[in-house]
């Protein structure tokens, strides 16, 4: 099983995170929370609240584990087209996989990362969501941050809620990605075919364009279902109130109508092209330096 995609995809994810985590802190709480009128509104109180370090919030943790998952999200997707295909990258520009290889292999690496990434990105959202610098009291005299930190956050959803917490909102996250990163990586091998002379490899605009639509077209799709996670992932902090997905569903539509579905939707779209179009950027160029 080759090794290079998974370690570029690490390098990769490591750099795109750091890129668009502010903006994920933002969208993350105009899911989540019903307090905000706006994108505007919500950086503006988040700033005033707790400075810029609340942009910040939960990245930590993130920044070494998400840049695993994208290393199994790249590393899973090149494995599978070369059992599929039999054509390693390299030779992937001169002999071009089919459309159904890259779907296929795409939904196979949505699946294997949903399952890797939920208790990652279940930490984050808790974190994100907390209005307080860690260990500061509140104006009510009450602690003001549930969680201390990632490892604290973690160790106390596990105790309060079994090992099954920590995967709360998986099958929202498996439902996102698996069709969404085989439209991820379907895109982006389209415009890089479109963009470049048959049998030549991608420039560097090329890719970063390429990267970058892959990104803003695949988190169009995927904010819906995006939505119905976070909530999910954030239900077990006051109680228990959804059943499932389809009833996290059925009751966001009936308090907040269809509309709900596009909450998020704008930081998605802005952080989405210019983090993926780093971030294949950064992939594409660390192959060529270690294969």
């Amino acid at each position: 099983m080759p090794v290079e995609e998974f370690v570029a995809g690490w390098i990769s994810g490591a750099v795109g995170l750091a890129l668009g985590h502010p903006v994920d802190t933002v969208k993350v709480r105009l899911q989540a929370q019903s307090g905000y009128r706006g994108i505007l509104d919500c950086i503006i109180k988040t700033y005033h609240n707790e400075t810029v370090l609340g942009f910040f919030k939960g990245m930590s943790f993130p920044l070494l584990s998400v840049a695993l998952v994208n290393s199994v999200i790249f590393g899973a997707y090149s494995n599978a087209l070369l059992y599929l295909s039999a054509t390693h990258h390299h030779d992937r520009h001169a002999n071009p996989p089919s459309y159904a290889h890259i779907l296929t292999a795409g939904s196979f690496s949505g699946l294997i990362q949903a399952v890797v990434l939920a208790p990652v990105d279940l930490i984050k959202v808790r974190l994100q969501n907390q209005f307080h610098p860690y260990g500061l009291k509140s104006l009510m005299g009450a602690s003001g941050a549930q969680y201390r930190g990632p490892v604290h956050c973690g160790a106390s959803i596990f105790h309060e809620e079994g090992v099954m917490g920590l995967f709360r909102g998986t099958w929202a996250l498996v439902l996102r990605d698996v069709p969404t990163i085989a439209i991820y990586f379907l895109t982006y091998t389209s415009f890089c075919q479109a963009m470049t002379a048959q049998g030549q490899e991608p420039g560097q605009r090329t890719v970063l364009v390429a990267g970058g639509c892959a990104g803003t077209i695949s988190w169009a799709f995927a904010t819906p279902l995006d939505v119905i996670k976070t909530r999910l992932q954030m239900d077990g902090v006051k109680g228990v109130s959804y059943g499932g997905v389809w009833d996290c569903i059925r009751i966001s539509v009936q308090r907040e109508g269809p509309q709900v579905f596009l909450k998020g939707l704008t930081p998605n779209i802005i952080r989405s092209f210019p983090v993926n179009a780093v971030t294949f950027l950064s992939y594409e160029n660390i192959l060529k330096l270690i294969c």
